[in-house]
């Protein structure tokens, strides 16, 4: 959800490398077909790999080969895991490239020790490495890595419990099970059960948490690293057909509504008391930048989901839906700008009215983040929306908001102010090359093909001043007073807007103490908080604030 996600630099070095995937786990004595596996940074496909799981009466092996593209530049010719039945490790093999460079490796695993030998780009290798007796092998860039991990999580995993892992050639870490959630993931029509684990791996560089879904046998599906919006995921699960059920609400119905030239896959929530024949007012709940899904879950908090239930608990219909071009929904997610996710609001806007068991006079949209603007910016648009909710809505010009944002993360992390300097103005180098089409020549290639994009362009230029001018409708600000993304401060100025320069009759503002940007209590509000939180529950008093506003407009509305 931060906005500067793509431009500060990684604060995390990642020996685990990007997680890998397999298929289910085969019987004794049997063999798996070999399974494809997508991997998407930031919902843009950087490669594949095939994995192939056997198992006999000598144990288990796991073989892989793939490409991945820059930045990564990775061919994986061939990668071998062995272990025994129990999981105890014996050897592993790699010949592969990186950057077009030799990386060839073999490591033998005896009497608690891993010896590795071979050649990493531009050195050889030969060290030994005390290891405990069921660490699990992993290889930097192999997705194939994470076969093992998923069997041991099913089998003999609970909440707190922890595994060693041996990053081949390099160090043994540690990574430890916070809490496994029971879910389903839905394709086409089929839904299936699946294991979500949270996990935290204790890096030398800082913790790092990390979402690994298995089937119901034990066999990997996805992993997320929500930090580095990095997802590697089962073919048929990266379908468009296909969605994880992670949150549901009583009442939850799925749906898919007609948009221009593609379909939305949503999520309608009803009340689970309310007169048939009755027609309810609506709310449309819009998603934060880099949250694509219905349920807007980042770090494992559904935003949008529990959001959606409290209004319906409130009597009130909900709808939320995932973003064009990712889970069910059609369209081109890289081309996409908020002017269009604007429109998508305003296409479910259009639906929601011709339901019969929809008031038309009483539709509103909630927006979080970024989705404040797109809903600012639809309703400015759209007559048939009949109230706004902005939460943690920024209220600056998004070039301003990405430095403001750039600036605090810089200031969490131990820089020279030299340093601090460079990257600050390689920020603003970007965001002018972005806005004149100039200056690119000295920036970084990757960081031009992250940042040279239509969505970032149009968030840079977005004025949320010019935007309320034009909103007719009742409004309510609501921010949590701990927010570090969107600082507490944008709500005032924001909401000064809206009186000042709307046409607005009533502008309401509601800051909730002790809470953050996901809106869940909070100790500093800081984003490297997020992943240590126990409380992964919107506060009531934000889903109360705004359940009972729009109760009380709505009302004023009949």
């Amino acid at each position: 959800m931060p906005f500067y996600r793509y431009f500060v630099h990684c604060t995390c070095v990642f020996l685990l490398g990007l997680p890998a995937f397999a298929a289910a786990q085969p019987q004794p004595g049997s063999a798996q077909p070999s399974t494809g596996y997508l991997v998407f940074v930031r919902g843009n496909p950087l490669g594949r790999e095939l994995v192939t799981v056997n198992r006999d009466e000598n144990g288990i092996t796991i073989t892989s080969q793939g490409r991945m593209l820059a930045p990564l530049n990775v061919t994986v010719r061939s990668a071998e895991f062995k272990y025994r039945s129990d999981w105890t490790p014996t050897s592993f093999s790699l010949d592969a490239t990186v950057n077009d460079n030799v990386l060839q490796l073999k490591t033998a695993f005896a009497d608690g020790q891993a010896a590795t030998e071979g050649i990493t780009p531009g050195q050889p290798v030969s060290v030994k490495h005390a290891v405990a007796p069921r660490t699990i092998i992993h290889a930097n860039g192999v997705f194939a890595s994470y076969v093992a991990l998923a069997r041991r999580l099913f089998d003999n995993s609970e909440e707190g419990a922890e595994f060693r892992i041996y990053v081949v050639p390099q160090v043994e870490i540690s990574v430890k099970v916070k809490a496994i959630h029971r879910e389903r993931m839905q394709i086409g029509t089929s839904v299936f059960d699946v294991r979500r684990y949270e996990l935290v791996y204790a890096n030398p560089s800082g913790e790092v948490a990390a979402n690994l879904i298995t089937n119901d046998q034990g066999g990997l599906v996805r992993v997320n690293i929500p930090a580095d919006s990095l997802d590697i995921v089962r073919e048929d699960v990266a379908s468009s057909t296909s969605r994880t059920q992670i949150h549901s609400n009583p009442g939850d119905e799925a749906v898919i509504i007609p948009a221009v030239g593609f379909n939305i896959g949503a999520t309608l929530t009803r009340p689970t008391k309310s007169t048939p024949g009755t027609k309810l007012a609506a709310v449309i709940v819009l998603a934060g930048s880099g949250v694509s899904d219905r349920d807007g879950v980042v770090q494992g908090v559904p935003t949008l989901q529990q959001l959606a239930g409290a209004i319906a608990e409130s009597g009130m219909m909900a709808v939320r839906y995932d973003k064009r071009g990712n889970g069910q929904s059609g369209g081109r997610s890289e081309s996409a700008t908020l002017t269009d996710f604007a429109e998508d609001a305003r296409a479910v806007v259009r639906w929601l009215e011709k339901r019969p068991d929809v008031d038309p006079k009483r539709i509103a949209v909630v927006g979080h983040s970024e989705g404040a603007w797109v809903g600012l910016l639809a309703a400015s648009r759209e007559k048939r929306i009949a109230a706004v909710v902005s939460i943690a809505g920024p209220s600056s010009t998004g070039a301003q908001l990405v430095l403001e944002q750039q600036r605090h993360a810089l200031d969490q992390m131990k820089l020279t102010a030299e340093e601090r300097d460079k990257r600050i103005a390689l920020q603003q180098q970007i965001q002018s090359a972005v806005l004149t089409g100039k200056g690119w020549d000295t920036v970084p290639p990757q960081l031009r093909k992250e940042a040279d994009t239509p969505w970032f362009q149009s968030l840079l230029t977005f004025d949320p001043a010019k935007v309320v001018e034009d909103v007719r409708q009742p409004m309510l600000f609501v921010h949590g007073a701990l927010d570090k993304q969107v600082l507490v401060e944008h709500v005032e100025r924001l909401s000064d807007l809206a009186r000042k320069e709307s046409k607005s009759k009533s502008v309401e503002v509601v800051v909730v103490r002790g809470v953050n940007h996901l809106l869940v209590p909070a100790v500093t509000g800081e984003v490297n908080e997020y992943g240590t939180l126990p409380d992964r529950n919107v506060s009531k008093d934000v889903t109360m604030a705004v359940a009972d506003w729009l109760t009380k407009t709505f009302a004023a509305i009949r």
